[in-house]
């Protein structure tokens, strides 16, 4: 089976709106550009989705536009080639790679990981919290930004019950960030 991985930038003081953290730099590109390399599908909510589809689909010409940085273009071509699953009630059709999912959540997540390969990836606020209080996230990734916000959505606000989670990878990066890995702690025998 493989794992859900739930990975999203979050600023010191839990706010996780994609403005709030540090600007992306060349060391963190290359880190989520790895991190979407491992990834065989991609989960999405509406707008997580048009978000990411705005930033990050190649335009028509087929050339990336002038304001992206060259080291950005590795992100930018992996995200843009994955496969796609967009959970929404309120869209009538995706494309950009993508499906549609408007079964039930839970039996749509269990049958993605049913399928072959080394992983599925998950950002965003909303769809990640009815994931993780359905127990259906394997991994959380964090990378945790050297800013406190103040205000902005927090992370996973609103969870039902608590998950207490167990560390299995921590990296820092020139910038002050911190990329920390967990995994639901198993419960005691």
């Amino acid at each position: 089976m493989r794992p859900l991985r739930y990975s999203i930038n979050v600023t010191l003081d839990g706010c996780c709106h994609h403005e709030a953290g540090l600007p992306p730099d060349e060391e963190s590109m290359r880190y989520w550009t790895a991190e979407m390399e491992r990834a065989d599908a991609l989960l999405f909510g509406r707008v997580t989705y048009e978000m990411m589809e705005a930033a990050w689909r190649r335009p028509a010409t087929g050339s990336w536009p002038d304001w992206m940085d060259e080291w950005e273009i590795p992100f930018a071509e992996a995200i843009d080639g994955a496969e796609k699953h967009v959970v929404s009630s309120t869209l009538d059709e995706v494309d950009w790679n993508a499906e549609l999912v408007r079964e039930d959540l839970a039996h749509a997540v269990r049958r993605l990981k049913q399928e072959p390969g080394e992983g599925l990836w998950v950002g965003g606020v909303t769809l990640p919290l009815a994931l993780a209080d359905l127990g259906l996230i394997d991994e959380y990734e964090f990378l945790v930004q050297p800013v406190l916000a103040g205000h902005g959505p927090t992370l996973l606000a609103g969870l039902r019950e608590r998950i207490r989670l167990e560390l299995v990878d921590r990296r820092e990066f020139r910038s002050g960030a911190v990329a920390m890995r967990f995994r639901p702690a198993r419960a005691a025998e």
